[in-house]
């Protein structure tokens, strides 16, 4: 064995002690539409509840049934395995009367957290009557929900600037917003201009990074082309060749998320939000590596 490779082994094993148990993490699922999919987002759950996780998010969709999906997995959540879960909650189809009742009806199950967003239209030549603003101002109004917001280092789709955006996320944050997640990201130089810029202006609630473990990365290339994400070319060369070797894929996934929450803990980054895509096994993997243990 080389002096060069015992020597990188003794740094990474001494970055990974370091990180031991220092590190907190939250987890996001979405709501299942099939039986089938149900019986893998408990199975994931059940895997990942053992990591003590600050809390679990689900997603809310666009149509009625999806949503109350959400809320009923969000409660069973909370009921059956005692973690801290929040449930997404858009307000660009829902009229103000019922969102309230949605947030009556969750502080009364004991429901704390929830992460508030716009959402989006499919027909995009529509304007929505409300924005996430809008909804923290009501949320406040109702309850003292701990709110989530959401933020994009590479600037959301629809902003019409870079400022513009930041000004947006103050104006979120202003209105009684408690903390902040962002959109997945591969470019840390990026997250961490964009976290320089929120202490400018005025931000001072946690910036909490959002980790996408990418098993497929034709799925993130559709992905990224609708959230506004770059993809490093240093990335897709990682990902070369591999489309029909899914082990292969899941090991390159592993290895960039682990670095990157190596490199931001070394930022001064303690908290990662991990989005699973219902699926545990990388999510396990990354957060067993960086010694999040049960």
């Amino acid at each position: 064995m080389s002096f060069f490779y015992t020597h990188q082994s003794e740094v990474l094993n001494q970055n990974l002690v370091e990180l031991n148990g220092k590190i907190n993490v939250s987890f996001e699922f979405f709501p299942p539409r099939t039986k089938e999919m149900e019986k893998i987002l408990w199975k994931s759950i059940d895997q990942l509840k053992h990591l003590k996780p600050k809390f679990v998010s689900v997603t809310y969709g666009a149509n009625a049934s999806i949503r109350n999906t959400t809320c009923k997995i969000v409660k069973d959540i909370k009921k059956n395995t005692g973690l801290t879960a929040a449930p997404h909650l858009t307000c660009i189809d829902t009229s103000k009367d019922e969102l309230k009742i949605i947030a009556r009806d969750y502080w009364n199950d004991g429901i704390r957290h929830i992460v508030a967003l716009r959402g989006d239209f499919t027909d995009k030549s529509r304007k929505p009557k409300m924005y996430a603003i809008d909804l923290v101002r009501l949320l406040k109004s109702e309850a003292n929900f701990y709110i989530a917001v959401a933020a994009y280092p590479e600037v959301h789709p629809d902003a019409k600037s870079a400022q513009a955006d930041l000004i947006n996320l103050k104006q979120k944050i202003d209105a009684g917003a408690d903390c902040v997640i962002t959109q997945f990201f591969f470019d840390i130089e990026n997250y961490l201009r964009f976290r320089d810029r929120c202490a400018v202006i005025g931000i001072n609630v946690e910036i909490v990074p959002g980790i996408l473990p990418v098993s497929n990365f034709r799925q993130l290339e559709i992905f990224a082309k609708f959230t506004n994400v770059r993809i490093p070319l240093w990335m897709r060369k990682m990902y070369e060749g591999l489309d029909d070797d899914p082990e292969s894929r899941n090991l390159v996934g592993v290895s960039i998320a682990i670095e990157m929450v190596k490199i931001l803990s070394r930022e001064g980054i303690k908290d990662f939000h991990f989005y699973t895509l219902n699926r545990s096994e990388l999510t396990y993997a990354i957060c067993h590596v960086l010694g999040v243990r049960s």
